[in-house]
């Protein structure tokens, strides 16, 4: 059973959620909170698999609220949903450590796929903001001019393979098509995956883009 938190300032937004989320047979609703505040208290309450966490909200935000729960070392993962379609403050959530992004117009079997992902160790972000998403936050790197790849402590302890996966991870590829393209076997690519979070300390495969740009593997179109 997934135990799931709602946190978002709008009454009717977290009946609606808690509607859709109690009518499966694997998940439950532990809790509600209309401010930041109130989530990082019940989730250290309550330890819930999922929070579904809005961005703008009052008193603490969302994302103020995503950095202290991921700094309590809490196993509760973040899933921003949000009423815009980008928010200038989603990258901030997923740097924060949010697990992924959805818009709260997302069809309701995206937000139930999202949730499943996320509780899974699994990171997603909605893909007609995949693009627009790593944009905004690129812009907001670090400049780094001659800094090496390879260099970085983060980074160097991956093989010349493991590098190069997330290279492509940070490039958007699905496990499925790095199978595909470097004529690897989907089950392999699992393992690199895994051994790549395990040795830089990713959470899951957002945090793991991010890697990817904050290390210069992969730059800005």
């Amino acid at each position: 059973m997934t135990t799931v938190l709602i946190a978002d300032d709008q009454p009717m937004q977290r009946f609606g959620f808690r509607m859709l989320l109690e009518s499966q047979d694997d998940m439950t609703v532990v809790g509600e909170a209309g401010n930041g505040n109130e989530a990082v208290h019940l989730v250290s309450r309550h330890h819930p698999d999922v929070v579904l966490m809005d961005i703008r909200m009052p008193g603490l935000d969302g994302i103020e609220a995503t950095r202290r729960i991921i700094a309590s070392g809490a196993r509760t993962r973040i899933l921003i949903v949000t009423t815009f379609d980008l928010d200038e403050y989603a990258y901030d959530g997923l740097r924060a450590g949010a697990s992924g992004f959805l818009v709260k117009d997302a069809l309701p079997e995206e937000l139930l796929a999202g949730i499943r992902a996320v509780a899974a160790g699994d990171a997603v972000v909605a893909p007609t903001l995949t693009r627009r998403l790593l944009d905004a936050f690129v812009h907001h790197l670090p400049a780094v001019p001659g800094a090496r790849a390879a260099s970085d402590p983060r980074i160097s302890a991956l093989t010349e393979r493991e590098r190069e996966i997330l290279t492509v991870i940070g490039e958007g590829w699905s496990n499925t098509e790095i199978a595909t393209r470097l004529h690897l076997a989907e089950s392999t690519v699992k393992t690199h995956v895994t051994r790549i979070l395990a040795k830089t300390g990713a959470r899951d495969r957002v945090q793991a883009v991010i890697l990817a740009y904050d290390t210069r593997l992969v730059t800005p179109m």
